[in-house]
């Protein structure tokens, strides 16, 4: 996870005095044939001779495995140093570095790429080279060489990314939205699909063929060419956060959380907002922050204002607030019953959902980061110039040490 964050975006410079949440992201959808990957294949145009078949999944210039193939994506802040570290091989990938003159201190993913910001606006994507496709009765998981793919320039400051398998949007605080194409990413260059102007009030999403612009005075939908064409019915006042989940997408506002789904009864077609109030008595300060959520969970989580940490279960539509104490990032593990707090003296806790301390880890760290995936959670320790994994399952124990070869100021998982 993704987690995330945003699961996971924040500004280095303030994220140990503040609240931030870094989580994995949701995994990418799309559509599965009978026995083509789609596209020109050998043979196609060639007076009549029969093309080979190529093989369902089939991915030019990446390897198909037959598990998840977890990767971070670990900048070093003040040189621009970047990293790509195989989870399941401890392999550490050196890639072409971020200019940091302007100093790199944002980084958000999308479950395969890794997008770092310096201070100037400068977008520069990496492909961590894993990546899930997840078709519901079965997924399809990838590895490729890891790379940097090139440079967006900038303008304000990155507030966020977030992916379909069409375009990646990101969201600067000027409220301008860059679509970037996905196909053109993964071949290796950046290609803009469009870029607009949307007094944009947070991230953008691409969804169900269009995109979410969550803004002050409502939800505004775009096409994917950048132009307006319709606003959902039910307004985000002050939006301050987005995922993508297995639901729909789930927007943080001021008066709770809007869900927007795609209406089957017209067709998918038709968007509609679902608001979530928060429950009676929620004081304004301690409104939900940017959500995080484990890949493929239907859970989010996000800091509760400055004091502890909300949970919303969106199959059951309910909050849940467990009194953590202030955190500097918070992460579910997706099972309903657990919610994982990095305290602000850098100790990970477990908590029951609702209630009490579980488990803690053994030694305090120094890092605001926590990505979680499906069985395990990472924590960068910038200090001891390492990533610790923790199985939560087990109480916290702490599974590995991992040295990514730079300090780990920023980083993000990909390949779930």
């Amino acid at each position: 996870m993704n987690l995330g964050n945003p699961g996971n975006l924040g500004d280095l410079g303030t994220r140990r005095r503040r609240l931030a949440l870094a989580a994995a992201v949701p995994l990418l959808l799309a559509g599965c044939g009978g026995g083509s990957g789609g596209g020109d294949r050998p043979g196609d145009g060639d007076g009549g001779s029969e093309a080979p078949e190529v093989p369902h999944g089939y991915v030019a210039g990446a390897e198909e495995a037959a598990e998840p193939q977890p990767r971070l994506v670990v900048a070093e802040a003040g040189t621009g140093a970047v990293r790509v570290l195989d989870l399941a091989t401890e392999d550490v990938t050196e890639v072409d570095a971020v200019d940091a003159a302007a100093g790199v201190d944002r980084l958000t993913g999308d479950g395969r790429y890794g997008y770092l910001a310096t201070a100037d606006g400068t977008v520069t994507v990496v492909d961590g080279g894993a990546w899930t496709v997840d078709h519901g009765d079965h997924a399809h998981y990838y590895r490729a060489e890891p790379r940097t793919v090139g440079e967006l320039p900038g303008g304000g400051a990155l507030l966020g990314a977030h992916a379909d398998v069409v375009v990646t949007a990101l969201t600067y605080d000027d409220g301008s939205v860059v679509l970037l194409d996905r196909e053109a990413l993964g071949a290796g260059e950046i290609a803009e699909a469009a870029r607009f102007d949307a007094d944009a009030g947070a991230a953008a999403v691409p969804f169900e063929g269009r995109v979410l612009v969550p803004g002050a005075e409502s939800v505004a939908v775009y096409d994917r060419e950048g132009t307006r064409v319709g606003a959902l019915d039910q307004p985000c006042p002050e939006p301050a956060g987005a995922a993508s989940t297995r639901y729909g997408v789930v927007l943080s506002c001021a008066d709770g959380a809007l869900l927007v789904t795609a209406d089957d009864a017209e067709g998918g077609d038709a968007l509609v907002g679902e608001p979530i109030g928060y429950p009676e008595g929620t004081e304004p300060a301690d409104r939900a922050g940017a959500f995080g959520l484990r890949p493929g969970s239907g859970t989010v989580v996000a800091p509760a204002g400055e004091r502890d940490v909300w949970t919303l279960d969106l199959a059951e539509r309910a909050w849940t607030r467990t009194g953590t104490g202030p955190v500097l990032a918070a992460a579910a593990p997706g099972d309903g019953a657990t919610v994982l707090a990095l305290a602000l003296d850098g100790t990970l806790r477990a908590y029951a959902l609702g209630g009490t301390e579980k488990a803690a880890a053994a030694d305090p760290v120094t890092g605001p980061v926590l990505a979680i995936d499906t069985s395990r959670a990472y924590v960068n320790d910038p200090a001891a110039g390492v990533v610790h994994e923790y199985d939560y399952a087990d109480d916290l124990r702490l599974a590995r040490t991992l040295d990514p070869g730079v300090t780990p100021d920023l980083l993000v998982e990909t390949g779930r």
